[in-house]
C-alpha cells in the first residue's frame, strides 16, 4: 500500500527530532505535537536551539526561497530540511546565514582559514 504525503511527512518529522534529540537536544519534539503556535508558522521541530526546522520529504520542491522568507523572523536560523526519495536528504538556508555560521566557527578556531 502506498503512503500519503501527509504520514510521509510526519514519518520524516518524528526521524529528524529523533536525530535532534541524538545530538543532545533532550527536549526536541515535533510541533504538530508540542506547539500549533509554532507549526502554524512554518517550523516543525521544537526545541531546536538556535534553528527553526521546516521538514519537507517531497519529490518536487522548488519554493526554497518562498518557505524560507514566509518562516519566522526572529534571531534563529531557519533552515530546510529536504528528503527526496533515492537522492538523500538537503539542507537549505540562506547564503547570510550560513556566513553568519562559518564565522562562528572561524571566531572559535573550529573552522582554521590559515
Amino acid at each position: 500500500m502506498p503512503i500519503n504525503s501527509k504520514t510521509k511527512g510526519s514519518n520524516y518529522e518524528r526521524k529528524l527530532a529523533k536525530e535532534f534529540r541524538d545530538f543532545g537536544f533532550e527536549d526536541c519534539k515535533t510541533s504538530r505535537f508540542e506547539s500549533k503556535m509554532l507549526d502554524d508558522a512554518g517550523v516543525d521541530l521544537t526545541n531546536t536551539g538556535i534553528f527553526n526546522v521546516q521538514a519537507k520529504a517531497v519529490e518536487r520542491l522548488g519554493a526554497y526561497h518562498k518557505i524560507l522568507d514566509s518562516m519566522p523572523k526572529d534571531n534563529n536560523y531557519n533552515v530546510i530540511f529536504h528528503k527526496r526519495n533515492r537522492l538523500g536528504e538537503v539542507v537549505v538556508m540562506t547564503k547570510e546565514d550560513f556566513y553568519d555560521i562559518l564565522q562562528m566557527l572561524i571566531n572559535t578556531d573550529i573552522v582554521n582559514v590559515r
